[in-house]
């Protein structure tokens, strides 16, 4: 909540004209009052009145006037109060306080500049002040109104850079929260695109191959309806049967974008390649001759990379029976090389199909970008003879830097097509 002070000082700053004007009338005030009082009184301890000379009342306001730019020609204004400053420690008799609008002005160019010229021109300033009232003016050297100036004028330097420094330092602590509050938005939209992305993929996935199964086995039921009713009504249940897996998996998926205030979203873990088997076996009901050799007994694949290799086979089969024509047949192999994991489906078919790079679908692309975010290879492209070949490899354990690559020939060959 703001206060009648916080309002009080925003006024002040949006007219900073209006504040230099009040405070060189304030000087103006503090200088003529000084310059009565005269401290070599009779007994030279005591204070004593006396009346300022003319020529000291008009340095004086001369040296006030100037302060009212000291924001907009900081260095300027230091010079012409410098230049005041030295004519009254050589005339005045008393001399009179118009030192102290140099003071303001030397603090003011010390508070704006850097350190280098804050030095440069403080000592400049010191010494020309309190050269030319020790060497110029009417009292010893070695008076107090001498040093004073030296004094004042170091104060003056010292006080000024050290409100430099904390506004600085201030300003820097201001950007890096304002940083640090940009990175940590940035970095919740990075996380929010990728989660986006990746239930896109899974969405993707499961539609495809799911939707892909019920049109053929649809296709099967209508045409053997009239004259083989149990193959149809065979082909029938595993429609029924494709639908449901396909409700279950967008279910699964779908229950990620739940509130949390939302029923409990459905625990079943994630597809892997435990459920091979049962993913062929879906294949091979809709007619898709699938060979399956596996070399990776025991092995452990960490959930993310399980995930990958069971939609990659998936995409790649879905895109077999989409693409790749009635009697293509197809092979999956899943083999343990050292730290990795290497899946290939190939195939026979000769069918056509587009790659998502022409303007297809996003079948390859969402198999290139699993691959990626899990930091293994994934290379795809037309085999030697005729059908198309799908080879990823998968590190057993996933790290930041990645590598994708794509067999040249994919971009100018049908790929197994993509699913959607």
């Amino acid at each position: 909540m703001t206060t009648s002070l916080d309002r009080a000082r925003f006024r002040i700053k949006a007219h900073p004209l209006a504040l230099d004007a009040a405070l060189a009338a304030a000087v103006l005030v503090c200088m003529v009052v000084g310059s009565f009082a005269d401290p070599r009184g009779e007994n030279g301890v005591s204070w004593a009145v006396r009346r300022p000379e003319l020529l000291s009342l008009v340095l004086m306001t001369l040296g006030a006037a100037a302060l009212v730019l000291r924001r907009r020609a900081p260095r300027t204004v230091l010079a012409v109060t410098g230049t005041v400053s030295v004519l009254e420690c050589v005339t005045g008799d008393p001399r009179a306080p118009v030192a102290m609008s140099a003071v303001i002005a030397l603090y003011t160019v010390a508070a704006t500049t850097d350190r280098p010229t804050t030095w440069r021109l403080g000592l400049t300033t010191m010494t020309v002040l309190t050269g030319a009232a020790m060497l110029g003016g009417t009292l010893p050297w070695y008076a107090q109104e001498n040093l004073a100036i030296f004094a004042w004028t170091g104060m003056a330097a010292a006080g000024g850079d050290a409100v430099r420094s904390r506004r600085a330092f201030v300003r820097a602590m201001q950007e890096r929260a304002e940083r640090a509050e940009r990175t940590r938005e940035e970095e919740a939209r990075r996380r929010v695109a990728e989660e986006r992305l990746r239930i896109a993929r899974d969405l993707h996935d499961v539609v495809a191959h799911h939707i892909a199964l019920v049109n053929v086995q649809a296709g099967v039921a209508a045409h053997v309806m009239d004259k083989r009713p149990d193959q149809a009504k065979e082909a029938l249940a595993h429609v029924r049967e494709a639908g449901r897996s396909a409700l279950n998996e967008l279910r699964a998926t779908v229950g990620l974008l739940r509130q949390s205030d939302d029923p409990e979203a459905p625990t079943e873990p994630a597809p892997g390649l435990h459920r091979l088997d049962e993913l062929v076996g879906t294949f091979r009901s809709a007619g898709l001759h699938v060979e399956v050799a596996r070399a990776d007994q025991g092995t452990t694949l960490p959930a993310a990379v399980d995930l990958a290799a069971f939609r990659i086979v998936q995409e790649a089969l879905t895109n077999v029976q989409k693409h790749a024509g009635g009697q293509a047949r197809a092979e999956v192999s899943v083999v343990r090389v050292g730290p990795n994991v290497e899946i290939t489906v190939l195939d026979d078919g000769a069918g056509g199909g587009q790659d998502p790079a022409t303007g297809g679908g996003h079948g390859l692309l969402g198999m290139r970008e699993r691959v990626t975010a899990i930091g293994g290879t994934l290379t795809t492209g037309p085999r030697y003879g005729g059908g198309f070949r799908v080879h990823a490899i998968l590190p057993l354990h996933t790290r930041t830097s990645t590598r994708t690559t794509d067999n040249s020939n994919s971009n100018s060959t049908r790929a197994p097509g993509d699913a959607a």
